[in-house]
């Protein structure tokens, strides 16, 4: 899946890895003011608020160095309202080159999903959860990665085979590799 994949071209390409689901997971444990709202959005599937994410992100990669030329940014945009923050945040400050978009079947999704809740604890990995996400995904991510193939920046993968089959597909096509 996604995370799989992630730590693969940071192991072998030296991005910088930011998961916007890891930080906001992190933001919540940490008991600041948005801990309890960013909990509420989690467990419901839903999108936590742009300024939320964005701020976190942003933080996030002052933290890495802005010189740090190559981010991933993992699970962000999911929206419109996603996208419109980014661009006033962080449109002036950062460059997007790329949007890799990992494409599979919505029961692989969930049976990924399903076995990463055996060991994750995280309380979004559930099947009512899933639905929701898988719900949310359909309308309101998918016409982010659209915008971004209309201005020709998606890469997208078909992500149901092996994961080194996968890996050498997104490395050609993000043209990673000669």
């Amino acid at each position: 899946g996604k995370g799989t994949q992630c730590g693969k071209l940071v192991e072998k390409h030296g991005f910088i890895h930011l998961s916007a689901g890891d930080l906001l997971r992190e933001e919540r444990n940490s008991g600041s003011k948005d801990a309890e709202l960013i909990n509420e959005y989690i467990k419901e599937g839903k999108i936590v608020p742009v300024e939320i994410t964005c701020n976190l992100l942003k933080k996030a990669m002052e933290a890495n160095g802005w010189d740090k030329s190559r981010f991933l940014i993992d699970g962000f945009p999911r929206s419109q309202d996603n996208l419109d923050g980014w661009n006033e945040v962080m449109g002036d400050v950062v460059n997007v080159s790329t949007c890799l978009y990992l494409n599979t079947s919505e029961d692989i999704m969930t049976e990924r999903i399903l076995k990463r809740a055996e060991t994750s604890g995280r309380v979004d990995d559930n099947e009512e959860a899933v639905k929701k996400r898988l719900s949310t995904y359909l309308e309101s991510t998918i016409p982010i990665i659209k915008h971004f193939e209309e201005l020709g920046k998606t890469v997208e993968v078909d992500s149901t085979g092996e994961i080194e089959d996968i890996f050498s597909t997104i490395e050609t096509s993000m043209k990673l590799v000669e």
